[in-house]
C-alpha cells in the first residue's frame, strides 16, 4: 500500500470492529478474533498508542537482559511505516487518535517517533497505571456518546506518565547506555581524525545508527546521562576543534572551515558566531 491509512481504512486492514469517528478509536485486542497478525508495510496518517502483552516468546521488541516486563508500551505517529508478524493475538489495547486532533499534545514528545525495538517495557507498578488509564478509555469510548475530550485527555495523561516512565527505564539500562554515552564521545573524536581525506559535518543521525538507536531515542539517551543534548555535544566539539586550529596553526580561516566540514566558509563563520559570539577573526586576534 503506497498511500498512508486514515483510522477507518486501518480498522478495516486490519480486521477490527469498525470506528466510531473519524478522529477516535479504541480497541481491545481479546474482542478481535479476526484481527490480522501478519502485514507487509503499511503508512499510516494518525497517532497509535498501544499497551500490548507480549505472549510470543519468539517476538523482538529489543527486550535486554535488564527488561522484566509482562506488558509493553508501543506507539507511532503519522507518516510512519508499520510491518508486523506475530504468531497470535495480543492482550491490551491500542488507542488511534487523527493528527488534526491529537497533534498538539504528542508534537512535543520524542518517544512519538522512537522505532520499534525501543518500546517501553514497564514495571508492575507501571503496568497497573497505564492499564488502568487504557481501561477508562476505552469505557468512555463505548458509550453511546461518549466525548472526544475525555478519551483525550487520557490519551494525553498516558503520554505524561510514558515521559516519565522512559527516565526509569534509561537508568534502568544505565550500564548499557553508559556505553552508548562513552561510544558517543569515542565516534566524534574518531570522525574528526586529521587522517581521514573527507571530513563531513556529522548529524545525530550519523551517531545515532551507529549505536543502532533512532535519532530520537539516541538524542535521549545523551540528554539524560549528561545533561546535554547530542546536538550541543557536536557544537562544542567542533568550536573546541576550531579554537586549537585557529590558536594553534597558521591555516587560514577558509581551510579551517573546511577541514572541519564545512561547505563554505561563511557557514563556518556564522556557525561560530552563533556559538561564542565573536567572529573566528576576532577569536584569533585576541
Amino acid at each position: 500500500m503506497s498511500h498512508s491509512l486514515n483510522i477507518i481504512d486501518f480498522a478495516r486492514y486490519l480486521n477490527i470492529e469498525s470506528s466510531k469517528s473519524d478522529d477516535i478509536h479504541i480497541v481491545q485486542y481479546e474482542s478481535q478474533s479476526e484481527i490480522r497478525l501478519q502485514s507487509k508495510p503499511i503508512h499510516i496518517d494518525f497517532y497509535l498508542l498501544a499497551i500490548k502483552k507480549n505472549c510470543d516468546n519468539n517476538l523482538d521488541f529489543g527486550q535486554t537482559a535488564f527488561d522484566k516486563a509482562d506488558y509493553y508500551l508501543y506507539f507511532d505517529a503519522p507518516d510512519k511505516t508499520l510491518s508486523w508478524d506475530l504468531k497470535k493475538s495480543l492482550s491490551g489495547y491500542n488507542i488511534l487518535i487523527s493528527k488534526r486532533t491529537f497533534s498538539k499534545y504528542a508534537k512535543d514528545y520524542n518517544f512519538m517517533h522512537y522505532h520499534n525495538h525501543e518500546a517501553l517495557f514497564v514495571n508492575k507498578e507501571e503496568e497497573v497505571i497505564l492499564l488502568d488509564l487504557f481501561k477508562k478509555a476505552y469505557s468512555e469510548y463505548n458509550k453511546n456518546d461518549f466525548s472526544k475530550e475525555i478519551v483525550i485527555s487520557y490519551a494525553s495523561l498516558i503520554l505524561t506518565y510514558i515521559h516519565n516512565f522512559y527516565k526509569r527505564q534509561f537508568e534502568t539500562r544505565s550500564k548499557l547506555y553508559n556505553k552508548v554515552v562513552a561510544d558517543f564521545y569515542e565516534h566524534l573524536e574518531d570522525h574528526f581524525d586529521s587522517t581521514l581525506e573527507l571530513i563531513e559535518l556529522p548529524s545525530v543521525s550519523y551517531f545515532a545508527q551507529k549505536a543502532n538507536l533512532s535519532s530520537n531515542y539516541f538524542g535521549d539517551v545523551i540528554k539524560h546521562f549528561t545533561g546535554n543534548s547530542a546536538q550541543s555535544h557536536i557544537h562544542q566539539h567542533i568550536i573546541q576543534l576550531a579554537k586549537n586550529k585557529l590558536r594553534q596553526s597558521s591555516l587560514t580561516i577558509s581551510e579551517i572551515a573546511y577541514s572541519l566540514g564545512f561547505d563554505y566558509p561563511t557557514y563556518f563563520t556564522r556557525f561560530f558566531k552563533k556559538e561564542t559570539g565573536i567572529t573566528p577573526t576576532v577569536f584569533r586576534n585576541q
